[in-house]
């Protein structure tokens, strides 16, 4: 089958308008389209939410410092080497940032402690003597498993760094899959949550995630130094001197 295009229609009368009203509907038409795509469109805000420092703040919090001890029972009046500088540290971190009393709590079976009095003087000495100068508190707490060993613990509460939430959590759909949130070009929420996380947990002394630590006073030797070079018109920089050795001849 075979078919024609009448040219004279175009000529008839009428067909001028009839040309007209279906070029103004297919203009409608592409408006619309170009609409509806506009209508579609995620326009993504200048703060995109990409720094983890405003999403996962790190703040100072006052949590207690712990530590688990397993003192030996056969001298209970004195502590053997291994526990000495476990509490020495802990003594070491009361003084750089605890705060209130010392609490030692003594495993406990039934009405018998399982820790004697001579070990917690024993452990009373030893703050003492690392300098933890804090009233100390002894109580008990039961034991739930009398198999397994049960430790000392010993706690103070302290000023520490750290994220004011946990990490993990996802408070919406990663894919986005069913809306068009993951369309804006923004960080997810969790991201960046561990790495604060570890910066607050490494950070040597919390107060330094407020405020930086003061200058230590300058070398006055050094200083002088570098003036006396300066005056004589001498190159007042430091010469490091490096001498290169052959690493197979080491040991001949």
């Amino acid at each position: 089958m075979t078919s024609s295009f009448d040219h004279d229609s175009l000529h008839r009368p009428g067909s001028r308008a009839r040309r007209g009203a279906l070029a103004l509907s297919l203009a409608l038409a592409a408006a619309a389209a170009l609409a509806g795509c506009g209508a579609n469109r995620v326009v993504a805000n200048a703060d995109n939410g990409s720094d983890a420092r405003l999403r996962h703040p790190i703040a100072l919090v006052q949590q207690p410092y712990t530590l688990d001890i397993f003192p030996g029972e056969d001298a209970p009046h004195r502590l053997d080497l291994h526990t000495s500088n476990q509490i020495a540290t802990f003594a070491a971190r009361y003084r750089q940032s605890g705060q209130g009393q010392i609490s030692i709590l003594v495993p406990r079976i039934g009405p018998r402690p399982l820790v004697g009095g001579a070990t917690v003087d024993a452990i009373r000495r030893e703050l003492a003597r690392n300098g933890a100068a804090a009233a100390v508190t002894v109580s008990q707490y039961p034991v739930e498993n009398p198999a397994l060993a049960s430790p000392v613990r010993m706690s103070f509460d302290a000023l520490k760094a750290a994220v004011t939430h946990r990490c993990g959590d996802w408070p919406s759909d990663l894919a986005s899959g069913s809306s068009t949130g993951g369309w804006e070009n923004r960080s997810y929420w969790n991201f960046g949550c561990a790495s604060q996380n570890m910066i607050a947990t490494q950070v040597a002394d919390p107060r330094d995630i407020a405020e930086p630590q003061g200058d230590t006073p300058p070398d006055a030797a050094i200083r002088m130094r570098g003036i006396a070079k300066v005056r004589a018109g001498a190159d007042p920089s430091t010469g490091w001197a490096m001498k290169n050795s052959n690493i197979g001849a080491v040991g001949n």
